[in-house]
């Protein structure tokens, strides 16, 4: 049978945090801090406050809303082949973040800034990653100018990648650039209003604040029915309550909120429901990223998202780790398992260490495996005649022979197991041989082989000059004009 699904929450404790979410968001409400979505929720039946910009939502209000949110959707890679299906019984990984650090290999000590050459590379590497199927602005080129960083990275995906890609809801205009030029890349706006290509990320401020460039944004994304997902990233402990229950109950109203103005903007909208929730480190302050109860916070808005019939995203090879070392390889598995089989639907932050600050390609590529080796384990075991195998076992005990010769063992051996390509199982004098090689030099050799032999660019020449003409244009704005909401 396949892997159970990991709990930690009673049916009764879900009604519980319902119930309590309910009455927060009927009694003070959530602040939003744009006055075009005010005025939206106000049209829709919501009760506003104008002197504090919070909002209050009745229960019948919020059921109304969430009610339109799809339950499966897919996304597209630009050229419209390659496929995501997302539901709430899938499991895809994907790659995210923001990180303007990376990885020195000059000096492992310091992280360096990341250029816009990192980012292709990341691109190029995705692309052919077997478990990985998204990719997002994992590295913020330094390079480049901020006003035109989003266009520079939309038309290098395009370039150099056929799978799909993820962005922040970051203001009117910025949004607007991005539907501009995937429209542009895939043909038409229609084309990618029908086949979602780019996945926003919407991040309510905790406690209880959605802010007004975010609303910008979701306006956008949402009039494009480019999928949304919804992530508070609260801090048990700073910015939101110190207990799970209390952290699950604040950050479930951030997230409906959100998803119910997205609904009003445009009914059918394919939303996530998200967590990039921890603990803080009683020690120090930050955010405890690796820490086991981040995987209770997860699990517990994974039984949410189910609850409101929303497919869910959140972060698995999650780690505080500053090195690649035990600490580094402990939290990132134990963070990527439990993400898997609490039933996530889309599990994303491969690549990421140091929580979050900074990327690695050679973690990104020791990610793809160790996605693998989960989803190997949650297909559980397969029990019938042919796995039981009972002729096969006589056969071997009366003729003697070994279980490697017989057509049995050849016939099943790539379906029982799961064969890790980085992870070697050598014997001391063969990895001597070998000059000793660990994991990371290993996942160095993967990745050159792997830019190698990549074929981009896939865009072709018309597309060039018209990303190119868009790119000029926008390289004439001033950051000011950004701030601008209509």
């Amino acid at each position: 049978m396949k892997l159970n699904r990991i709990e930690v929450l009673s049916e009764d404790e879900i009604q519980t945090i319902h119930d309590a979410t309910m009455d927060l968001m009927s009694s003070t409400g959530v602040r939003i801090e744009s006055e075009k979505a005010r005025a939206l929720l106000k049209e829709n039946g919501a009760e506003i406050e104008e002197s504090s910009h919070f909002v209050k939502f009745s229960e019948s209000l919020i059921d109304e809303f969430i009610k339109k949110a799809p339950e499966c959707f897919s996304v597209y890679g630009p050229d419209g082949n390659f496929k995501i299906d997302i539901s709430t019984n899938s499991t895809v990984f994907a790659t995210v973040g923001s990180p303007t650090k990376i990885y020195n290999e000059k000096d492992p000590d310091h992280s360096r800034d990341a250029l816009m050459d990192d980012t292709i590379k990341h691109f190029k590497l995705v692309d052919q990653l077997r478990y990985i199927n998204s990719s997002h602005l994992d590295v913020w080129p330094t390079d480049v100018p901020y006003i035109s960083l989003h266009c520079h990275v939309l038309r290098e995906w395009a370039r150099n990648s056929r799978k799909p890609f993820g962005n922040g809801c970051r203001g009117e205009l910025m949004c607007q650039d991005m539907m501009n030029l995937i429209s542009i890349i895939v043909g038409s706006d229609k084309e990618l209003i029908e086949k979602p290509r780019i996945i926003a990320f919407f991040n309510p401020i905790s406690p209880l604040l959605l802010p007004e460039i975010l609303l910008d944004g979701l306006f956008v994304f949402a009039k494009y029915l480019q999928p949304v997902i919804v992530a508070p990233a609260a801090i048990g402990g700073l910015t939101a309550p110190i207990t799970i229950g209390g952290l699950l109950t604040q950050t479930n109203a951030e997230v409906l909120a959100t998803i119910v103005l997205a609904e009003m903007i445009n009914p059918g909208v394919p939303v996530f429901y998200g967590a990039v929730n921890s603990p803080m480190d009683p020690l120090t302050g930050i955010p405890a990223w690796g820490a086991i109860e981040m995987g209770l916070m997860t699990t517990g808005a994974a039984q949410l998202a189910r609850f409101y019939n929303i497919p869910s995203r959140a972060s698995g090879s999650m780690t505080n780790s500053i090195q690649f070392d035990l600490q580094c390889g402990a939290e990132r598995m134990a963070s990527l398992l439990n993400t898997t089989y609490a039933g996530i639907n889309y599990i994303t932050c491969a690549g990421l260490y140091e929580y979050g600050l900074t990327e690695s390609l050679e973690l990104l590529v020791i990610d793809d495996e160790l996605a693998g080796i989960v989803s190997r384990a949650q297909e559980g075991v397969n029990i019938n005649e042919n796995t039981i195998a009972l002729n096969e076992i006589k056969s071997v005990v009366d003729e003697g022979i070994g279980f490697m010769r017989i057509k049995h063992t050849s016939k099943n051996i790539r379906k029982e197991l799961f064969v890790p390509e980085l992870a070697k199982r050598l014997s001391r004098s063969t990895w001597l041989k070998e000059g000793k090689p660990d994991l990371i030099s290993r996942s160095r050799i993967k990745i050159q082989a792997l830019l190698e032999k990549h074929e981009g660019p896939y865009t072709a020449p018309n597309i060039e000059e018209q990303l190119e003409s868009y790119l000029k244009e926008v390289e004439t704005r001033n950051i000011d004009e950004y701030k601008i909401s209509h």
